[in-house]
Protein backbone atom coordinates (compact mmCIF):
# COMPACT_ATOMS: atom_id res chain seq x y z
CA UNK A 1 0.00 0.00 0.00
CA UNK A 2 1.49 3.48 -1.19
CA UNK A 3 1.29 6.56 1.02
CA UNK A 4 0.54 9.93 -0.45
CA UNK A 5 1.38 12.82 0.54
CA UNK A 6 -0.64 16.01 0.26
CA UNK A 7 0.67 19.34 0.29
CA UNK A 8 -0.94 22.32 0.86
CA UNK A 9 0.63 25.62 -0.48
CA UNK A 10 0.50 28.41 2.35
CA UNK A 11 0.09 30.72 -0.34
CA UNK A 12 -3.05 29.12 -2.24
CA UNK A 13 -5.96 31.56 -1.20
CA UNK A 14 -8.61 29.26 0.95
CA UNK A 15 -11.86 28.58 -1.19
CA UNK A 16 -14.80 30.12 0.33
CA UNK A 17 -17.48 27.83 -0.19
CA UNK A 18 -20.82 28.99 -2.52
CA UNK A 19 -23.03 29.25 0.79
CA UNK A 20 -20.39 31.78 2.44
CA UNK A 21 -20.41 33.80 -0.51
CA UNK A 22 -24.78 34.12 -1.14
CA UNK A 23 -24.26 35.30 2.67
CA UNK A 24 -21.83 37.73 2.29
CA UNK A 25 -23.99 38.95 -1.26
CA UNK A 26 -27.22 38.89 1.83
CA UNK A 27 -25.21 41.03 4.02
CA UNK A 28 -23.80 43.75 1.53
CA UNK A 29 -27.32 43.92 0.09
CA UNK A 30 -29.14 44.09 3.52
CA UNK A 31 -25.94 47.20 4.27
CA UNK A 32 -27.39 48.36 0.71
CA UNK A 33 -31.25 48.34 1.91
CA UNK A 34 -30.26 50.56 4.64
CA UNK A 35 -28.03 52.87 2.46
CA UNK A 36 -31.17 53.49 0.23
CA UNK A 37 -33.43 54.61 3.40
CA UNK A 38 -31.07 57.08 4.62
CA UNK A 39 -31.34 60.63 3.49
CA UNK A 40 -28.96 62.28 1.19
CA UNK A 41 -27.35 64.42 3.85
CA UNK A 42 -26.78 61.34 6.21
CA UNK A 43 -25.20 58.87 3.00
CA UNK A 44 -22.60 62.13 2.18
CA UNK A 45 -21.32 62.11 5.57
CA UNK A 46 -20.75 58.40 5.08
CA UNK A 47 -17.97 59.26 2.65
CA UNK A 48 -19.03 56.12 -0.05
CA UNK A 49 -17.31 55.85 -2.98
CA UNK A 50 -18.67 57.81 -5.95
CA UNK A 51 -20.09 55.00 -7.81
CA UNK A 52 -21.64 53.38 -5.01
CA UNK A 53 -23.43 56.88 -3.90
CA UNK A 54 -24.63 56.90 -7.31
CA UNK A 55 -25.71 53.68 -7.32
CA UNK A 56 -27.87 54.50 -3.73
CA UNK A 57 -29.31 57.62 -4.98
CA UNK A 58 -30.60 55.32 -8.23
CA UNK A 59 -32.47 53.29 -6.34
CA UNK A 60 -33.95 56.33 -4.33
CA UNK A 61 -35.16 57.31 -7.57
CA UNK A 62 -37.03 53.92 -8.61
CA UNK A 63 -39.89 52.69 -7.71
CA UNK A 64 -40.46 49.36 -9.46
CA UNK A 65 -40.19 46.71 -7.57
CA UNK A 66 -37.89 44.57 -10.07
CA UNK A 67 -36.12 47.66 -10.96
CA UNK A 68 -35.48 48.52 -7.31
CA UNK A 69 -34.47 44.46 -6.67
CA UNK A 70 -31.87 44.81 -9.92
CA UNK A 71 -30.26 47.83 -8.59
CA UNK A 72 -29.70 46.20 -4.52
CA UNK A 73 -27.88 43.68 -6.36
CA UNK A 74 -25.75 46.29 -8.16
CA UNK A 75 -25.33 47.82 -4.75
CA UNK A 76 -24.13 44.52 -3.14
CA UNK A 77 -21.57 43.64 -5.99
CA UNK A 78 -20.09 47.33 -5.11
CA UNK A 79 -20.45 46.74 -1.67
CA UNK A 80 -17.66 44.12 -2.35
CA UNK A 81 -14.90 46.66 -3.27
CA UNK A 82 -15.79 48.91 -0.03
CA UNK A 83 -15.00 48.39 3.80
CA UNK A 84 -17.97 48.24 4.97
CA UNK A 85 -17.21 47.47 8.65
CA UNK A 86 -17.15 51.95 9.22
CA UNK A 87 -20.53 51.92 7.62
CA UNK A 88 -22.14 49.54 9.47
CA UNK A 89 -20.88 51.56 12.58
CA UNK A 90 -21.99 54.64 11.57
CA UNK A 91 -25.39 53.05 10.63
CA UNK A 92 -25.82 51.12 13.81
CA UNK A 93 -24.64 54.80 15.98
CA UNK A 94 -27.55 56.44 13.80
CA UNK A 95 -29.89 53.56 14.97
CA UNK A 96 -29.24 53.96 18.58
CA UNK A 97 -27.88 49.95 18.68
CA UNK A 98 -24.58 51.25 19.56
CA UNK A 99 -23.24 50.32 23.03
CA UNK A 100 -21.20 53.05 23.27
CA UNK A 101 -23.19 55.92 22.18
CA UNK A 102 -26.33 54.38 24.45
CA UNK A 103 -23.58 54.36 27.19
CA UNK A 104 -22.78 57.98 26.41
CA UNK A 105 -25.83 59.33 26.46
CA UNK A 106 -27.11 57.69 29.66
CA UNK A 107 -23.93 59.47 31.59
CA UNK A 108 -25.12 63.13 29.80
CA UNK A 109 -28.95 62.15 31.16
CA UNK A 110 -27.58 61.34 34.77
CA UNK A 111 -25.55 64.18 34.65
CA UNK A 112 -28.37 66.40 33.51
CA UNK A 113 -30.79 64.61 36.57
CA UNK A 114 -28.38 65.58 39.13
CA UNK A 115 -27.91 68.71 38.19
CA UNK A 116 -31.18 69.78 38.52
CA UNK A 117 -31.92 67.92 41.22
CA UNK A 118 -28.28 68.19 43.02
CA UNK A 119 -27.38 71.51 44.72
CA UNK A 120 -23.40 69.84 45.06
CA UNK A 121 -23.53 68.17 41.36
CA UNK A 122 -22.21 72.16 39.35
CA UNK A 123 -19.00 72.17 41.05
CA UNK A 124 -18.31 68.53 40.56
CA UNK A 125 -19.23 68.95 37.12
CA UNK A 126 -17.53 72.01 36.62
CA UNK A 127 -14.49 70.32 38.52
CA UNK A 128 -14.34 67.14 35.72
CA UNK A 129 -15.31 69.93 32.55
CA UNK A 130 -13.80 73.32 33.95
CA UNK A 131 -14.25 74.41 30.07
CA UNK A 132 -18.29 74.25 30.64
CA UNK A 133 -20.18 78.25 30.75
CA UNK A 134 -21.07 78.04 34.02
CA UNK A 135 -23.14 81.53 33.87
CA UNK A 136 -25.46 79.40 31.66
CA UNK A 137 -25.15 76.32 33.29
CA UNK A 138 -26.74 78.06 36.09
CA UNK A 139 -29.48 79.86 34.21
CA UNK A 140 -30.33 76.99 32.65
CA UNK A 141 -30.71 74.36 36.24
CA UNK A 142 -32.55 77.03 37.81
CA UNK A 143 -34.70 77.54 34.72
CA UNK A 144 -35.34 73.83 34.40
CA UNK A 145 -36.02 73.53 38.32
CA UNK A 146 -38.70 76.14 37.95
CA UNK A 147 -40.02 74.17 35.19
CA UNK A 148 -40.67 71.04 36.61
CA UNK A 149 -42.02 72.66 39.82
CA UNK A 150 -44.63 74.37 37.43
CA UNK A 151 -45.57 71.53 35.25
CA UNK A 152 -43.91 73.59 32.18
CA UNK A 153 -42.45 71.63 28.87
CA UNK A 154 -38.72 70.58 29.72
CA UNK A 155 -37.36 73.69 27.35
CA UNK A 156 -34.56 74.52 29.62
CA UNK A 157 -34.19 70.60 30.42
CA UNK A 158 -33.23 70.30 26.90
CA UNK A 159 -30.86 73.02 26.58
CA UNK A 160 -28.73 71.99 29.77
CA UNK A 161 -28.61 68.76 28.05
CA UNK A 162 -27.20 70.54 24.88
CA UNK A 163 -24.97 72.08 26.68
CA UNK A 164 -24.01 69.16 28.59
CA UNK A 165 -22.68 67.43 25.70
CA UNK A 166 -21.39 70.26 24.35
CA UNK A 167 -19.21 70.44 27.17
CA UNK A 168 -18.37 66.45 27.28
CA UNK A 169 -17.56 66.46 23.51
CA UNK A 170 -15.29 69.42 23.75
CA UNK A 171 -13.35 67.16 25.88
CA UNK A 172 -13.33 64.49 23.79
CA UNK A 173 -14.14 61.70 26.65
CA UNK A 174 -16.99 59.61 27.58
CA UNK A 175 -19.28 61.28 30.62
CA UNK A 176 -17.70 60.72 33.57
CA UNK A 177 -19.28 60.19 36.88
CA UNK A 178 -18.25 60.53 40.38
CA UNK A 179 -19.13 58.20 42.97
CA UNK A 180 -21.22 59.56 45.95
Amino acid sequence: MTEKNYFIDPETPALISKTKLKAEAAAAQTIGKKLIDLSKDKLQKLNLPEALFEAVMEAKRLSANGAVRRQLQYIGRLMRDVDSMPIVEQLQAWEGKNVQENARFHGMERWRMRLIAEANALSEFLAIYPQADIQQLRTLIRNAQKETTANKPPKSSRELFKLIREAIEGTGEDAIELDE
